[in-house]
């Protein structure tokens, strides 16, 4: 198998160099993606042509920066299959969005006794703020065990979420186990429960279809520069019905209908939790990388990554002393790929990898109670998305092969 299989890696240019006189193989798309040449041109074509504020202006410039940012939202709430666009909220990223659920929704729902249930393997951002709100509020925070491969014990679920939980917080898929977790059957467990059901789809939305209506969950947190798009902006959606009873976290210009002298009449949604400036280039732009992903199909992005998985799993379970987390089955495992190689630290596997050209991440992913959980301090991470290549895992299983090497000969 070779790059000839892919016919999407020549879009992008920062794919063509070499690294350490190595070709580069970048597979740390779990951290964030390479962006097409088409997303880079329209960039640069925004702020040639449109830049301009939106909402506030009557001048052509305005006019169109405004149309296109909010034709943005309606691409994205038809990508994620939101009932209405004006659920699709702009932040900053998947930890901006998640944070606003917190200060908004928990601070105002959350009373000294109640519930937060969540799991193991979150990330610090799905985790830290449900910590400091259950510190904050006296509330009790409560974690599913994970099962035997690495994925949410939903019997757990059952035993962990009671008529006490006001809020679960799963992760769609983890970031450092490559699990696609039942956050649907999860969603229908909370609400019987009475509690409001809030996905991290940060490594879900970019790399497989997601229904929001479908998982019936209550918020979903993503961002852009794990799609495609650029850094800065992301998404928070929310159920209309919700966010219309939430209230805002930050205050500003955009976000009020009227101010009096000693208070404030809020915007209507979405505008409401979008206080300043908003990140105009950056939702456009986002828009477009959506318009990119829809060219090829969700679906098939999927089953692509699903081929490179199991190409590539069974060779890496075969190294020697090359330890995987999570599920072993490649029909279990996302392109999401953990592991460690015995008597070798993480970042001395990461650099000798990069010696190869091959780019992966190495730490504890942000994941430091999933890394206790583990046994381990820290992991190295492969993370492959659409335009990775077949020979791309080739070079990854040669290159730690060569490091396990290196290191073994040097250590004689």
């Amino acid at each position: 198998m070779d790059n000839k299989n892919n016919p999407w890696k020549k879009d992008f240019p920062i794919l063509d160099q070499k690294v350490n006189d190595e070709d580069l193989i970048y597979l740390d798309n779990a951290a964030t993606t390479q962006k097409p040449q088409t997303v880079i041109n329209d960039i640069t074509d925004f702020y040639t042509h449109d830049n301009a504020n939106v909402h506030r202006g009557v001048h052509t410039l305005a006019e169109r920066s405004t149309e296109q940012f909010e034709q943005a939202r309606e691409k994205i709430q038809h990508f994620i299959n939101a009932e209405h666009s004006d659920e699709i909220i702009y932040t900053k990223g998947t930890t901006d969005s998640l944070n606003i659920i917190a200060r908004s929704y928990g601070e105002e729902n959350i009373e000294e006794g109640d519930e937060i249930v969540i799991s193991y393997l979150e990330h610090h951002s799905n985790l830290v703020p449900w910590q400091q709100l259950a510190i904050k509020k006296h509330a009790t925070l409560k974690y599913i065990e994970l099962d035997n491969d690495g994925f949410v014990d939903l019997d757990d679920a059952k035993k962990k979420i009671t008529d006490k939980t006001k809020i679960v917080s799963i992760a769609h898929v983890s970031n450092v186990l490559g699990v696609i977790n039942p956050v649907k059957e999860i969603a229908k467990l909370a609400h019987q429960h009475g509690a409001v059901m809030v996905v991290d789809g940060a490594q879900s939305v970019p790399h497989m279809p997601v229904d929001v209506q479908n998982l019936d969950c209550d918020f979903l947190a993503f961002s852009g520069h794990k799609m495609l798009g650029p850094t800065g902006i992301g998404v928070l959606y929310g159920k209309e019905e919700l966010l219309n009873q939430m209230s805002p976290v930050d205050f500003g210009g955009e976000m009020i209908n009227f101010v009096h002298l000693y208070e404030t009449d809020w915007n209507d949604l979405p505008w409401k939790f979008e206080a300043g400036t908003p990140n105009v280039g950056g939702a456009i732009v986002l828009g477009n990388a959506v318009d990119y992903l829809n060219e090829i199909g969700m679906d098939k992005i999927f089953d692509y990554e699903k081929k490179l998985v199991d190409y590539v799993l069974p060779k890496l379970l075969d190294i020697d002393g090359l330890t995987v987390y999570g599920p072993h089955d490649p029909k279990k495992h996302t392109s999401v790929i953990s592991f460690n190689l015995d008597n070798l630290h993480p970042h001395d596997l990461a650099t000798g990898l990069d010696m190869e050209g091959v780019a992966v991440r190495a730490g504890h992913h942000c994941a430091q109670p999933l890394m206790k959980y583990l046994g381990v301090s820290a992991t190295a991470r492969a993370s492959f998305y659409f335009y990775n290549t077949f020979d791309d895992a080739d070079t990854l299983v040669k290159a730690i092969i060569a490091t396990k090497e290196f290191f073994k000969n040097g250590t004689i």
